[in-house]
């Protein structure tokens, strides 16, 4: 896209007349005129300034939308190199010649050190589209995966979602057999096998599931139950917390610009993100919490003590 077509150059690269390259162009016209809804609205203008043609189309993406795309992505580091590398290289054919160069010149140190997260399997997007087609046709699955501990497990499951958060994509899946209807989570990246099965199961269909209320209420991907809990902050950036926290909401401004603040969250991703704040945090309730918050805050201290 964006590359001039010059009638002399290509009769001069090609061998042949300048009538047939006109004729060519000629016909190449009509079509885009006849197709315009299958070629987004082409068309080939011809400067009379430059003696040349220029396609000229709605554009799928301009060059701030895709080095803001790209930024995102390296920031990310959910892709291997080498699929990020080709994925850049395909998405910037959609921009200008002079565009690609100055996008190419913006990312070249960040993908000089990019650092990929270290994956278990082939391909993160091999595996990603696999498990939508899954999702879509509503096939069982078996997976082979590598927990945390880095232990080789099995799991028969049904797929149910897939969500990106904090480096990593993950399978949000139900454990066939089991009666209580509860979602977990797998990471994407540890998941090395991917057999798919015939069973077509509608469990997930009448599971009580809602990918985007699960985003909002869980930190980290860290499964657990539901719970609300406030807590006071006394950090410099109270905004922080609510773009962290999306369900956090702001209950009361107490005195020494400190907030009482209020969140609907899963698990325990919440604890560790909590001591990330240091000394800014205080945990109110609920009480049993907060008094896990104190265990692990004498634990903490216990090792420097040692």
């Amino acid at each position: 896209m964006g590359e001039d077509i010059s009638v002399r150059k290509l009769s001069d690269e090609y061998k042949v007349s300048t009538k047939s390259i006109a004729r060519s162009i000629s016909e190449l016209k009509n079509f885009l005129a006849d197709h315009r809804e299958l070629t987004g609205n082409a068309d080939l203008q011809y400067s009379y300034s430059d003696k040349c043609y220029h396609l000229h189309m709605d554009r799928f993406l301009s060059g701030k939308e895709l080095f803001s795309l790209l930024e995102i992505a390296i920031g990310a580091r959910a892709f291997s190199k080498a699929e990020l590398t080709l994925l850049i290289n395909k998405l910037k054919r959609f921009i200008t010649p002079e565009e690609r160069s100055e996008i190419s010149n913006l990312i070249s140190k960040e993908m000089l050190h990019y650092a990929e997260i270290k994956h278990d399997c082939e391909s993160v997007q091999d595996n990603l589209w696999k498990l939508a087609g899954c999702i879509t046709d509503r096939k069982e699955i078996t997976i082979g995966y590598f927990r945390m501990d880095r232990k080789w497990v099995t799991h028969r499951l049904i797929p149910a979602s897939i969500m990106f958060a904090d480096y990593y994509f993950y399978l949000i899946a139900f454990r066939v057999g089991e009666e209580e209807e509860k979602p977990f989570y797998f990471r994407i990246d540890r998941i090395e096998q991917i057999t798919v099965h015939r069973t077509v199961s509608d469990k997930a269909g009448r599971c009580d599931f809602d990918e985007g209320m699960l985003r909002k209420r869980s930190l980290f991907m860290w499964p657990g139950k539901l719970r609300t809990i406030r807590f006071q902050f006394g950090g410099p950036s109270v905004q922080a917390v609510l773009d962290k926290l999306p369900t956090a909401r702001i209950v009361k401004r107490q005195e020494d610009n400190k907030y009482l603040i209020e969140a609907e969250v899963y698990g325990d991703g919440i604890k560790m993100w909590l001591l990330s704040q240091g000394s800014w945090v205080k945990v109110i309730s609920p009480p049993e919490f907060a008094e896990d918050m104190k265990t692990e805050i004498k634990k903490m201290a216990d090792n420097y003590n040692e």
